[in-house]
């Protein structure tokens, strides 16, 4: 089963590369993989109906948490896995000739198709209920992409849309169910919640367990679009006639009746099972079914005709008796098989006519008799006529309601809309037909191109399946029975037969058949009647409504929130973070812990230090520059760093001061594009406020954290961190082994928030690409970039201009590699000199740190940091050009090569047979360097290494190079008023302007 989902994952991502080899007919290659599961599930027949009763594949995932890969394949699964399995390769394989080799998109639509039916079989075969529901809810964002393929047309994002907020609403209230039924049974196993079902049913938890219940139910209400979410699924007929065939015929709208299927053994005792599922499955059959006969588009009656069914299906499986649950699965297979073929003719009819309004069709069935023959198939096997599947099936549902009825009112009530909504299902079958290929008087006949066999082989077999099901259901019978066996008095679920005598369910069907007649001769009638009575509800409305009132709320609060003042946000935020802690405090009523102090007299110099980042903190609030306030801002920060130092955290401290540095530089980059004074502060009384915010969001800051450790009652889990990181993860840096072991998880999401951060940032700055594109330094002329041109204003600056291009024109080796490019104007020897003797040390010693970090003050993200200031002393040197020299590799790639390295080494463990991001140490010994000890983490944190020089990289190339590169294009009149007043063309910049040196960075 494990294999199975994986093959369907695996080429569902390599799907866009076939259809760029092989265009449409790549569907072929897509459909082998669930023929050849499909096979693959024939062969486990035996094993599946054996006297075990099914099989099993269980792959842990992380023990410590019980969290498995548990799937399961018994009865219920394998039937739900032929139909998921059979459709999903003909719909494949219809849609190599439904679509055009022209089509866009086509490759990410066979992907999403095929991914979808790895989902299905995934959700019908898991044993457990979070990884169920982890396949659910990748069926309804694969979903959401299929139905919303036509992104160019309103309608189908609109549904597609509808359908993805809705199905997770649902999906939404079921998880909170799963997790309420899992933890009142103490097991997530649905095979062992299923055996335990009795005890939990009539034990003390009896009302917990009922609750539970109907949450889950609500998840499958609302994927299987019963009333009053049934608006959706006419809606998501947006999506191609294969989505519609496979998602809302035989796959997603399935996921909710086999969850009822899966629960009705061991739940269907619980207080509200019944009422849920007999009242809104009816409600839902006969809305369902009077809608269908209000459609003129043929595919809108087969929409609601589902939706009709689908009621229909969750009565019948959800009824909890062994009948029932008999006549449920094979009405389930027979509804997979003619939905199916329906949908794929009303395909053929569009793809070939142009239409599918029955008011414009006319003589189809001249123009293609085949064509006819497969619907009538289809429509005669949903109206419930004999010989076929649908007549097998629905005899069975008849049977299983009489002998319900016998309970009492609510169960004859029952049966009373079962036949009630039957004759809406023969009247909407005949309605199809009559629209779809009839010859209409006072119409001219349709166009209809030829219909190629390859095209209608899918909707053919399909229909010669409902023949030979319905004229020997023995198979079927014996595929459902241990199903069946499952409910109380399972012995007497009967059989499925093509006749059974004179019975009370032929008579039900003699009525259906003639009441239905007599509504399609009446239509006119039907549809004047219709016509007269009103919309009271219109469930479609009233989700548009109710969205376009939370739009208006939305619109509402953000007007009155979100004032572009960045005051109000700030005072806002730093109000309720002191505000509630604060509160909870004085509610909390404990005294101050004892042994406090507010300088640790071990070292006095903290104090000074303490003072140091208090005056860098008032200087910054105070300071009229930008760049003046940054630079106190960082005074901040590297007095923190030396009070890390001084506390004994090296680590801390490292990685702090490196931060705060490459901070600094990434906003004095920034501050270029912005004035360097400081304006519209704000002042008066809103000056108060502010001192006001800011002391008491401190203050109460200081407070929390001691009365958070004054409060601890347990012993600290970091006391057994250095344990753990030397017995468990082999290194003595207890800071960088919880980084790249025992918390790997926590650091491969920081990583990811990083190279998503840079992402942002290049996306900000670059409106294609991301600044990867600059070329190399050999094709830029010497001295072209930033050159400023002489003025005669000023001869003194003409003379110092002139002295500085003979100086950098001097015939010597160039100190560095692209220096050449810059203006003379914009170079420093000194820097160039100080550039080329530190750059090749810092690199060797952040890959040190890397390498050493394991067991001494450093890491990954330490040796990043320290190489990516390597690079901005290059930049700052050499300009962008000397960058794109020094790292030929584009950001974008170094930080996905990072993220892959870092995701290798989690996979690449439980290739082998370990848990996730689980460590390894490797002892050995090598010539010269002797013994060597390797702990396979370090390859992790070469992973954070490469992310992060990554994102120093695109905040190099996108607030600085891009920046250069805008400032180059300026007129010069523009360049000239950024300059300083009183120092013009001096080739200096304004303290905002350029504060590290020129545009390039290339005057230090």
């Amino acid at each position: 089963m494990i294999t199975v989902l994986a093959v369907h994952f695996a080429v569902a991502a390599v799907a866009p590369f076939l259809f760029r080899w092989l265009g449409r007919n790549a569907f072929y290659v897509l459909a082998a993989v669930p023929a050849g599961s499909f096979i693959w599930l024939a062969l486990q027949h035996g094993a599946v109906y054996s006297d075990a009763g099914s099989t099993a594949a269980v792959l842990p995932w992380i023990p410590d948490l019980g969290l498995e890969l548990a799937f399961r394949m018994d009865a219920l699964a394998w039937v739900m896995s032929l139909l998921v399995l059979g459709v999903g390769a003909l719909v494949l394989v219809y849609c190599a000739r439904y679509f055009k080799s022209k089509d866009s998109y086509l490759g990410g639509f066979g992907a999403q198709l095929l991914a979808f039916a790895g989902a299905m079989f995934g959700l019908v075969t898991a044993d457990d209920l979070l990884l169920m529901f982890i396949f659910w809810e990748l069926t309804t964002v694969l979903s959401y992409l299929l139905i919303g393929y036509a992104r160019t047309r309103l309608s189908a994002r609109r549904s597609a849309l509808q359908a993805l907020v809705v199905t997770t609403a649902g999906g939404l209230a079921m998880l909170v169910g799963l997790i309420m039924l899992g933890s009142v049974a103490g097991t997530y196993r649905i095979s062992a919640l299923l055996a335990a079902a009795p005890d939990l049913v009539g034990g003390p938890a009896a009302e917990a367990v009922a609750a539970a219940v109907v949450l889950i139910l609500a998840g499958a209400v609302t994927k299987s679009a019963l009333v009053p979410f049934h608006f959706w699924l006419p809606g998501a007929m947006a999506a191609p006639t294969p989505v519609s065939a496979y998602l809302h015929a035989a796959a997603m709208v399935k996921a909710g009746i086999y969850l009822v299927a899966r629960l009705a053994p061991g739940f269907a005792e619980t207080t509200f099972w019944l009422p849920v599922v007999l009242g809104l499955g009816l409600a839902t059959m006969l809305v369902g079914g009077y809608r269908a006969l209000r459609q003129t588009d043929i595919k809108l009656i087969l929409a609601y005709g589902t939706v009709s069914q689908l009621g229909f299906l969750t009565m019948v499986v959800g009824l909890g008796k062994p009948d029932a649950a008999l006549a449920g699965l094979a009405l389930l297979l027979a509804h997979g098989l003619f939905k199916a073929t329906l949908f794929l003719v009303v395909g053929i009819i569009d793809h070939q006519a142009g239409t599918r309004d029955v008011r414009k069709l006319s003589g189809v069935y001249r123009s293609s008799r085949a064509l006819g023959v497969v619907a009538a198939i289809g429509a005669a096997s949903m109206a419930g006529v004999p010989p076929l599947a649908g007549f097998v099936a629905k005899e069975s549902v008849f049977e299983a309601f009489v002998h319900h009825a016998e309970t009492g009112p609510w169960g004859l009530a029952a049966l009373a809309g079962l036949v009630l909504g039957s004759i809406l299902t023969f009247a909407y079958s005949a309605r199809f037909m009559w629209g779809a290929f009839a010859l209409k008087p006072g119409v001219e006949p349709t166009p209809f191109k030829a219909i190629k066999p390859a095209f209608l082989a899918a909707p053919a077999l399909l229909s010669l399946l409902t023949i030979v099901y319905g004229l020997w259901p023995v198979p079927v019978d014996a595929w459902i029975q241990p199903y069946a066996a499952l409910f109380d008095g399972g012995d007497g679920a009967g059989h499925l037969a093509l006749w059974h005598g004179i019975t009370p369910a032929l008579g039900l069907t003699a009525v259906t058949f003639a009441l239905g007649l007599a509504m399609f001769y009446g239509r006119n009638a039907v549809a004047r009647a219709q016509s007269l009575v009103p919309a009271w509800f219109d469930a479609d409305r009233s989700y548009q409504l109710t969205i376009g009132a939370l739009d208006d709320a939305a619109v509402w609060i953000t007007g009155r929130t979100q004032r572009g003042s960045l005051f109000f946000y700030l005072a806002v935020i730093l109000t309720v973070a002191f505000v509630l802690p604060l509160t909870a405090l004085v509610l909390a009523d404990k005294p101050l812990p004892g042994g406090l102090y507010f300088v640790d007299p071990n070292s006095p110099l903290q104090l000074v230090v303490g003072a140091g980042i208090v005056i860098g903190a008032l200087a910054a609030v105070r300071a009229n520059k930008r760049f003046l306030a940054v630079l106190m801002v960082s005074v901040t920060g590297y007095g923190i760093a030396l009070m890390f130092a001084l506390q004994g955290a090296p680590d801390l401290a490292l990685t702090q001061m490196l931060v705060e540095t490459i901070i600094l530089v990434a906003f004095v980059l920034a501050m270029r594009s912005l004035p360097a004074e400081l304006r519209d502060r704000t002042g008066g009384k809103y000056r108060v406020i502010r001192v006001i915010i800011g002391a008491a969001f401190g203050l109460t800051m200081v407070f929390v954290a001691i009365y958070a450790m004054g409060s601890r009652v347990a012993t600290p889990v970091s006391l057994e961190f250095p344990r753990l990181a030397y017995e468990g993860g082999g290194g003595l840096n207890v800071v960088n082994v919880t980084l790249v072991d025992i918390r790997a998880w926590d650091t491969f999401g920081e990583i990811s928030v990083l190279a998503l951060a840079a992402t942002g940032v290049a996306s900000l700055i670059f409106v294609r690409g991301r600044g990867d594109q600059i070329g190399p330094s050999a094709e830029v002329a010497e001295g072209s970039v930033g050159r400023r041109p002489g003025r005669t204003a000023n001869t003194r600056d003409n003379a110092a201009l002139a002295m500085s291009r003979r100086f950098a024109a001097a015939t010597r080796d160039a100190w560095l590699v692209a220096g050449r490019t810059l203006a003379p104007e914009r170079r420093s020897i000194i820097f160039e000199v100080v550039t080329r003797l530190v750059f090749h040390s810092m690199i060797v010693f952040s890959i040190y740190l890397l390498l050493a970090g394991h067991n001494l003050p450093g890491g990954g993200f330490a040796g990043g940091l320290t190489a990516g200031l390597a690079l901005t002393i290059r930049y700052l040197a050499g300009g962008r050009f000397e960058l794109r020299e020094a790292t030929p590799v584009g950001a974008g790639a170094l930080l996905g090569i990072g993220l892959a390295t870092a995701a290798a080494s989690g996979v690449a463990p439980l290739l082998l047979g370990g848990q996730v991001f689980q460590t390894a140490v490797i002892e050995l010994w090598l010539p010269v360097f002797g013994d060597i000890k390797f702990v396979t983490s370090t390859i992790f944190d070469i992973g954070v290494y490469i992310v992060v020089v990554g994102l120093v990289l695109d905040v190099l190339r996108s607030l600085g190079a891009e920046i250069d590169e805008h400032f180059e294009n300026q007129p010069e009149s523009v360049a000239e008023s950024r300059e300083l007043p009183g120092e013009p063309g001096d080739g200096h910049a304004g303290a905002a302007d350029r504060p590290a040196g020129s545009t390039t960075g290339g005057n230090a």
